[in-house]
């Protein structure tokens, strides 16, 4: 079977008007969770069934806003150096997520960009 896309992510420089646009507009439930490492805040969608996701305010000026899918693997690292072997870009090199995970983000040979995510044992994706 293949690997499930798991949780999609908007990164934006706008949080609070995009917390406010996607609550009204689907009735998705937010938690504000800290990030790791004390770097403010990541707001969590819930949307009961179906692929949940997140987002945040993206430090960089120079990134447009966009949304970004994470697809669930068992080995990110054995993922990541297979895409790489399949021509994709490693743009996020494998690593640490807090307590919840572990992703890399790639660029395919496309020039679309996916993130893998590998949950830490007893974890949500």
């Amino acid at each position: 079977m293949g690997h499930p896309f798991v949780h999609v992510e908007l990164q934006t420089h706008d949080l609070p008007k995009a917390r406010d646009f996607y609550q009204k507009l689907f009735d998705w439930q937010l938690e504000e969770v800290p990030l790791p490492g004390g770097g403010g805040t990541y707001t969590l969608i819930k949307v009961g069934e179906g692929t949940g996701g997140g987002m945040f305010a993206n430090p960089d000026p120079n990134v447009p806003p966009h949304w970004l899918a994470y697809v669930g693997v068992e080995d990110v690292r054995a993922m990541t150096e297979k895409a790489k072997s399949l021509g994709a870009t490693v743009c996020v090199e494998v690593m640490e997520v807090g307590e919840y995970g572990t992703m890399s983000v790639i660029i395919d040979p496309t020039g679309a960009a996916l993130a893998l995510w590998q949950s830490k044992q007893g974890q949500e994706s």
